[in-house]
């Protein structure tokens, strides 16, 4: 059956969605989701069966049928991890960040028996970051968003929101053809591709800091360091992945 996909914006749209942050419903986020793949199934009138060889989740069952979602167990935290694209989350992979290596920042459970909406964030940018970083140093990022493990009115940014921010910043970097030429012009030339001078990427991380302006300078500068650290750790993501693909594909091939 096809799998059910979500990009990183369609899935921290969902989860804001879900919280009351967002004026959009979360059944709306995953029929726009859905259709997308399915524009000429739609057109010919055989969007049924398209969708009934869809592989849905009891998660997003649920989530479909109107069900009211505070909080997940991490089975459906890593049932929504599988339809995020390039991800590679796992339930055993949470349970020691959970257990371990960022207890401090997890803990337990804040929704009853269940993981809050932004305890889940927070393990997809864990997710994310690890792509890129040692958890010691995805440790010192949370130290300066996030301060006092124990509280979450100290927050710079909420971790749905963080992880919303960062998503729209890469879905950007995808669909502008100038920022990917540049990428790769420097990469030829050996030379420094600076982020903080493209002026479209720049724009849109200058949209978010300057929403939260109830931050100090310095601290408006973490966030935006934090922004950056991410979506290029979502792109070191994708050409994991890419290699991942093109590495089974030529062991598929020798024949």
């Amino acid at each position: 059956m096809e799998s059910f996909a979500l990009t990183r914006v369609e899935m921290s749209s969902l989860l804001l969605s879900l919280t009351g942050l967002s004026d959009r419903k979360p059944l709306n986020i995953l029929q726009e989701a859905w259709a997308k793949f399915h524009r000429e199934e739609l057109q010919k009138g055989t969007s049924l069966p398209a969708f009934l060889s869809t592989n849905v989740p009891p998660i997003l069952q649920k989530i479909i049928k109107g069900g009211h979602v505070k909080g997940f167990s991490l089975g459906e935290i890593a049932s929504l991890g599988h339809l995020i694209e390039y991800s590679t989350l796992t339930v055993t992979a949470m349970q020691n960040w959970v257990k371990r290596d960022f207890k401090e920042y997890l803990g337990s459970p804040k929704e009853g028996k269940k993981y809050s909406v932004n305890q889940a964030a927070l393990l997809f940018i864990i997710d994310d970051l690890k792509s890129a970083l040692n958890f010691e140093s995805i440790r010192q990022l949370f130290q300066l968003m996030f301060l006092k493990p124990d509280r979450d009115d100290d927050d710079l940014i909420e971790p749905a929101k963080l992880y919303y921010a960062y998503a729209g910043l890469f879905e950007e970097i995808k669909s502008n053809p100038s920022i990917q030429t540049q990428c790769k012009v420097d990469q030829v030339l050996h030379k420094e591709f600076s982020w903080k001078e493209d002026t479209s990427l720049k724009s849109s991380i200058d949209r978010v800091i300057n929403r939260l302006t109830h931050l100090s300078r310095a601290q408006r500068e973490s966030v935006r360091n934090m922004l950056l650290i991410a979506t290029i750790s979502v792109q070191t993501c994708y050409f994991q992945s890419l290699a991942r693909q093109y590495f089974n594909a030529a062991l598929f091939l020798d024949f």
